[in-house]
């Protein structure tokens, strides 16, 4: 139902456009203007995106190096019956931006906090990319550190779900070469870029095709990027269907753990196998 007028003592956490100035809601630019003070990532990037819709209201930064101090100060404001709100460079405050600290203590000082709905990188993404999107894990940003980088992708190798991650254009070809060495040359990969700007692109594909194409034209490796691999292939027509009969009957009598521990001793077939297959079942 839509909010007509300012909540006294609350804060608004505003969602803004990752590219495109028309992805902004009426109901954000209202909120924006009638709210006495928006705390922005970058007061200036903000001010940009406010002057062209002619919103005249305060900034006041808030950033990763200073959130735990202005959220104090913030506090304050509510404490004193201000609205607030808080807005990112670029899409949905809190999602691998600052903003945590705030709401948190929001929340356990009892303010109210209202979410605006709006842009998000990894949702516009998702939804475009022709991976499965009925489970997915939303991870942020890679490790910048190469062996901890190069952890988390092999820790995909067996995923049940779609992973997305965002990743810097500095590091992107890197990572790609990592994610070819730790989950196979086969993998689909789909990379989206610059999202809603003039130059937006999605290239999909083997992880070995999809790090050919980065490589063929530095300018394929300038933008954001955000990065989605696709859960691990389907294993089931390798399992025989002695083993899948047998799974399912010692399943009928015995904890999945078992059951799969049983069949795989009995066809030499893997464990882990067996028992992601018997949780499919269970779905």
């Amino acid at each position: 139902m839509q909010q007509s007028s300012m909540h006294s003592g609350c804060l608004y956490i505003v969602a803004t456009p990752i590219g495109n100035l028309e992805d902004i809601s009426q109901r954000a630019l209202r909120v924006l203007g009638e709210v006495d003070l928006i705390a922005a990532e970058d007061t200036r990037h903000s001010r940009t995106l406010l002057n062209h819709y002619q919103i005249q209201t305060r900034l006041l930064s808030l950033h990763d190096h200073n959130e735990k101090q202005r959220a104090e100060q913030l506090l304050e404001r509510l404490q004193q019956g201000q609205s607030l709100a808080l807005i990112s460079d670029a899409g949905t405050p809190l999602i691998s931006d600052p903003g945590y600290a705030l709401v948190s203590l929001c929340r356990s000082a009892g303010f109210k906090v209202v979410p605006l709905p709006g842009p998000c990188a990894a949702i516009a993404a998702l939804c475009a990319a022709g991976l499965p999107t009925d489970r997915f894990s939303f991870e942020g940003f890679l490790p910048v550190k190469q062996v901890a980088r190069r952890t988390s992708l092999a820790n995909l190798a067996d995923a049940r779900a779609t992973t997305v991650f965002y990743e810097a254009p500095r590091r992107i070809e890197e990572t790609l070469a990592m994610l070819v060495d730790e989950l196979g040359a086969e993998r689909q990969v789909v990379l989206a870029k610059e999202l809603t700007k003039t130059f937006e692109t999605f290239y999909g594909g083997r992880s070995e095709d999809v790090l050919s194409w980065l490589r063929e034209d530095p300018v394929h490796q300038k933008g954001e990027f955000v990065l989605m691999i696709a859960p691990a292939s389907d294993n089931n027509s390798e399992i025989p269907a002695e083993a899948i009969a047998l799974l399912k009957l010692l399943m009928a009598e015995l904890p999945l753990k078992k059951a799969a521990a049983l069949t795989a001793s009995h066809y030499q077939l893997k464990k882990n196998e067996l028992y992601q297959l018997g949780l499919s079942f269970a779905d």
